[in-house]
């Protein structure tokens, strides 16, 4: 299994660090989802077997692309204090609604329904794997941080209505206050993770893996008040608990993750541009569709299980549909972005077909598990997955400069990378 970079053809390529951007190749839009406007395509940098400073002018060896983990570091830990400050709201809210021994019921029982919500966004974050710490800044903004912002803005929404009685309240709480408040605490969750980690967060795909992550802490959060709630006011608690568990646990544990999904998704769109305005922009747009989605579920009372059946069904395997489309246009982009740095040297096909495909990538740990080196060929995967992305961030022409020296980093760091799997 070769993983050294084939020779190129004699004569240097054109280089995007010395030269004007080449013309737009037939196949560099594989897909919807990597869009390339002519005017910002380019080649990528060549190899010809020569340490990749040499093959790069002083201008751009000068250029350093940003440090993102201490970046990282310091968003877990604000999120981290947030969630510890919101713990001082959120949890008296659930013992003064559950009780202690309901609370204790809720919590263990609400794990069940956040396991399928989290195993789900492992599946679909698999093919580009986003940091933990990110994802843990999203499951505790979900669990604690927009619980407590809920909490904090609902009592306006009481106060700014007059209702002659306790239905009419309890209806405008659920179906206007609810889908309004929870979804803009949730996805302020999404536009921070997009402003302060935007090199994370570049696509559809990662909007969804976030927001899902986001909303999955919400709905544990919640589903600890309803299950402990269920416990403490039911005069059976085991068959009132059981009840709320089926509704919540078994027949709608992805709901609030599809809500916010639809954010994240128009949010991840908004990542392909690089542009903060943009983000923001998204930001408002994509809370449209949550709020509406949220709404009608609310929405839904005596006539409950046809409405589930007739129209909340089909919006989840719609969900499933988008997910599998995104991810297919994402590995498409991944193959393509891998194939131009092929034709500069750094991969044969061969190894491209590997990196960029389910079944190559497979055969490649398979391969390395045999000889020792399971992890560095993951690590290698991942790496040429980054690798990727950064080349379509350079492709959408924002920061372009900037992307090109992150681009000289990831570059060799492959080469460390391909040698320690092939040693």
């Amino acid at each position: 299994m070769a993983m050294y970079p084939q020779q190129p053809p004699s004569g240097l390529p054109d280089d995007p660090y010395r030269g004007t951007p080449g013309p737009l190749p037939q196949q560099a839009n594989p897909s919807w989802m990597g869009h390339v406007q002519p005017e910002h395509y380019r080649l990528a940098p060549g190899h010809q077997g020569q340490p990749l400073a040499v093959m790069a002018p002083a201008r751009a060896t000068a250029l350093q692309a940003p440090r993102t983990r201490g970046g990282l570091v310091g968003l877990s830990v604000a999120g981290g204090i947030l969630a510890f400050l919101s713990l001082f709201l959120v949890v008296p809210f659930l013992l003064s609604n559950t009780g202690a021994a309901g609370f204790l019921i809720g919590f263990l029982a609400s794990l069940v329904p956040l396991a399928v919500v989290l195993a789900a966004v492992h599946i679909i974050d698999r093919w580009e794997p986003e940091p933990k710490r990110l994802l843990f800044f999203a499951f505790t903004w979900g669990a604690a941080v927009s619980v407590a912002v809920t909490l904090l803005i609902q009592p306006f929404f009481v106060f700014a209505f007059q209702f002659t009685d306790e239905p009419d309240l309890r209806t405008y709480m659920a179906t206007v206050q609810a889908p309004i408040v929870e979804e803009f605490a949730k996805s302020l969750g999404l536009l921070i993770l997009l402003l302060a980690a935007r090199r994370q967060f570049d696509g559809p795909v990662d909007g969804v893996v976030f927001a899902f992550t986001i909303a999955g802490g919400f709905a544990f959060t919640e589903n600890i008040l309803y299950f402990g709630r269920a416990i403490a006011e039911s005069p059976s608690p085991a068959g009132g608990l059981a009840q709320v568990f089926f509704l919540r646990g078994v027949m709608s544990p992805f709901a609030h993750a599809i809500f916010t999904g639809t954010t994240g998704l128009v949010m991840g769109f908004a990542a392909r541009r690089w542009h903060t305005g943009a983000s923001i922009g998204a930001f408002f747009v994509g809370l449209l569709p949550a709020m509406f989605l949220h709404n009608r579920w609310n929405s839904m009372g005596q006539g409950f299980l046809l409405d589930y059946i007739v129209v909340q069904v089909p919006i989840f395997l719609l969900a499933v549909g988008g997910i599998i489309f995104l991810r297919v246009a994402e590995k498409r982009l991944t193959r393509q972005r891998l194939l131009e740095y092929s034709a500069a040297g750094w991969f044969t096909p061969a190894e491209v077909e590997l990196l960029a495909t389910v079944g190559g990538r497979r055969t490649a740990v398979a391969w390395a598990a045999r000889s020792g080196r399971k992890r560095q060929m993951k690590q290698f995967l991942k790496a040429a997955t980054q690798l990727a992305n950064t080349r379509q961030r350079i492709l959408s022409g924002r920061d372009v400069p900037l992307h090109q020296a992150e681009e000289r980093q990831q570059l060799q760091h492959i080469l460390s990378l391909r040698a320690a799997v092939a040693a």
